[in-house]
Formats: structure tokens, sequence, C-alpha cells
């Protein structure tokens, strides 16, 4: 079979009028199928019901240490919710804080504290001329809100399958100080499913960086989220603190997670690691900032979860209702797109999302026709900074949240889209 691009005109003509007549079928059945955002299904958070009766009203509420959890009071969390976050964050507990609900929170807060009030004595963002920040692309949309907000200007570099284009990089970053930042998905990125290999990790610890106060903003969201249960499916990362301190770079990261996928989204807890240093900072200005977090959702989750062998086997039943979509995703994009040049696409081993390279040019056309046809999908140019995707080519997959048979529907649709929106291009 030929590529669509070694087609006559005429051929692409007689497939476009049957594309046509396919899409037209699909539209016409007034369909309803979301697949925008990367939300767990309901059986998912089915499998966390527990999580709600754990902390009866005729519990004592004590922490591990004796300390009434209903009252104010461990502005940094709960010990016994700082060993659990740290099994997350693979860092060490006196490192760790745990915040509220939001990972995603705690990032802009530490963005706005650097914007603010600087960090460990350089000067505050807010009074430089210009501050950037690297974005990896495609990306996560709402780590580019998050610098968008603040008017820091961002700067992409391709990710590749060993992660963001070290070479781009350290060029950037070695000889203009205005650069403070770099949005980081480490593990089954987001929406590439890409792990950073060890010696991208390395590399970007060890850097030379002509701003003292340049921070690798680690977001390991997906960290314990496999699609498999066997270690050798499994993506592993090389820890990005101890690479910052073998490099002579101590205060160099920030790390964040959240078991918001993990429990429920929304009602989950969050947490930071970092340096010794950077940490004493956080806290002190937390001190102003908040009495203190939710210590008995705190305590709830680590009732529920309780340790890092808690954690794996609760996300092997995550795992167990993801696996078949994203093998259903694969499957259908493989029998109805290979050979025709139509995109490329990742297969993840973990993580929440399938990314997908249409043909240059494409990506909004092909979002627009499946929305007619009743399918949302993630909006074109979401995975760029200022959601501009200068080829017009990536799309982010997001198969969690529908039933295996309303993702099947849906995907039967975004693939005929896929064509359709090619041959149009190719007929100019």
């Amino acid at each position: 079979m030929s590529t669509y691009d070694e087609m006559t005109k005429e051929e692409l003509s007689t497939l476009k009028t049957a594309l046509t007549e396919e899409y037209e079928t699909y539209r016409a059945q007034g369909l309803s199928l979301n697949m925008a955002r990367g939300k767990p299904a309901a059986n998912q958070l089915d499998l966390s019901m527990e999580l709600l009766d754990i902390l009866p009203s005729s519990d004592e509420c004590k922490s591990a240490d004796g300390t009434d959890i209903r009252n104010y009071g461990i502005v940094d969390g709960l010990p016994e919710a700082k060993e659990l976050m740290a099994s997350m964050l693979d860092d060490k507990p006196e490192n760790t804080i745990v915040f509220g609900n939001s990972s995603l929170n705690i990032m802009y807060d530490t963005i706005m504290r650097c914007w603010v009030f600087g960090t460990l004595g350089s000067p505050a963002w807010s009074t430089l001329d210009t501050v950037k920040f690297i974005c990896p692309v495609p990306g996560y949309d709402r780590h580019f809100g998050v610098t968008e907000e603040f008017g820091i200007e961002m700067l992409t570099v391709p990710m590749t399958e060993n992660g963001p284009d070290m070479d781009a990089v350290e060029e950037l970053v070695s000889n203009d100080s205005s650069f403070k930042g770099i949005w980081c998905v480490p593990k089954y990125s987001n929406p590439g499913g890409v792990t950073y290999s060890d010696d991208v990790v390395r590399r970007l610890a060890s850097m030379n960086c002509a701003a003292e106060d340049f921070r690798i903003f680690w977001d390991n969201a997906y960290t314990v989220h496999h699609l498999f249960d066997n270690a050798a499916e499994q993506d592993q990362l090389l820890d990005i603190a101890k690479a910052c301190e073998e490099a002579g770079n101590p205060n160099r990261y920030y790390k964040f997670a959240s078991t918001s996928k993990v429990t429920f989204p929304g009602a989950g807890i969050a947490a930071m690691a970092a340096s010794a240093d950077n940490i004493a900072e956080i806290k002190k200005r937390m001190g102003v900032q908040t009495i203190g977090h939710d210590k008995l959702n705190q305590l709830r989750h680590v009732r529920f979860l309780k340790d890092a062998n808690g954690i794996a086997a609760h996300m092997a039943k995550h795992a167990e209702i993801l696996r078949p979509k994203f093998a259903l995703v694969a499957k259908m994009l493989e029998e109805g797109l290979t050979n025709t040049g139509c995109g490329t696409w990742s297969n993840p081993r973990g993580g929440y999302f399938v990314s997908f390279n249409a043909p240059e040019g494409t990506a909004k056309r092909i979002v627009s026709l499946a929305k007619e046809a009743g399918v949302t999908m993630t909006g074109a140019g979401a995975t760029y900074p200022y959601k501009n995707d200068p080829k017009d080519s990536n799309i982010r997959i997001a198969p969690t949240l529908p039933p295996l048979e309303e993702l099947e529907a849906a995907m039967k649709v975004f693939v005929c889209c896929v064509k359709l929106a090619s041959v149009e291009k190719l007929l100019g």
C-alpha cells in the first residue's frame, strides 16, 4: 500500500470521498465522547473509596508522635506523611514538605517565592529586566500557564527519546543569566511518555549555568504510574537530588509529586522535596503564610497507602484498568494509520497520555473535525507555550477517562479525522 503522499491526485480524491462518507456516518451518530484531559476513570476512583472510612469519628486522631491532628500545627506535614511522600519523591523525609491537595499549587507558590523574594540570597526575579524558562516540548500545558502568568519568557527545546535536547539546554543556560529554570516531567512525561535517561539527568545536574539561582522544576507526577507490573517493563529514573549533590550543585532542584492520580484528584496530598538549604528557606516563608495543611487527610493517606509497597500494590490495580486502554489506542492507531504516512505516536510504558504527531499543518483541523463529530480532544497547540505549536502537528491523546467501548468509538473517529485532514492537506 502506498503512503498518502505517494498517491496521485485522482487516488487522493477517491480516498477523500470515501473518508468523508465515513466521517459523516460518525457525525450523524450524535456522539459525545471526551479524550481531552488525563482524568482517572470512575472505576479507578472506586479503588480508593476505603480512604473515606479509614478515619471514623471514633478515632483518636493522633499522629505517630501523639499530636492531636484536629488542631493547629505541624506546618511541614505529619512525620509519617513525610515518610510516605518521601518514598514517592525518592528523597529523605527531613528534606520533604507535605502540603495540601495540589502539586501545581506548590509549583505556583515556588515560582511566586522566587518572584517576590528571590532564593538563597539571589535577587527577586521580579526585580530583573527579563526572566526566562526552558520548556521542553511537547510538554504540560499547565506548567506553561504558570510561567506565562508571571510574564516569564518561555523558550522551547525539543524532547528526544531520552528527554530534553541537552545540547540545546546547555547552550541556552551557559551564557544567559536570565534563564532561571526548566520545567521537567522526568518520568513518563506529559504527553510523550518519555523517561529521562541517566545521561540527561546528570547533564541537567552538572551543566554550567550563568544564573546561580537556576532551578530544575522536577514535576515527578507519574513516578509510580507504571502500566506494567513486571519491573523489567517499568522505566527507572535516576535521582536528580543525588545527581545534583554529586555535581556540586545541591540547591539546583525542586521535586514535586502528589497522590492526585493515586487516590482522588483534588482530594489527595501533595509534597515537594529539595536540599536542606532550600527546605529551610521555604519553611521560613511558610511559617508566615500558613499554620499548616490538612493533617486529617494526610493521616488518611498514610493509613490507606501505608508505605512504598502499599503504593505499588495500589498502583498495580490502576494499571490493570489502564493497560487495556493504552493497548486499544496503540492497536487502533497501528491498524488505522500504519503505512499511510499520516502520523507517528508514542507507545508509553506508564503515565496518562499518548503523544500523536500528525502531518505538519493538520493538528488544528483534526481536532476541529473530531469535535464536530462529537469527540473532544485536547486543543491543538496546548502542548506548547502560548498554545503555539509552530508545526501545528502535536495532539495529546488522553485515553484514561472513557470506558473501553467509548474509547474505541472515539478512536475510530480520531483515526478517520487524521486520514481526512491528511488527504485535504495533500490535495491543497
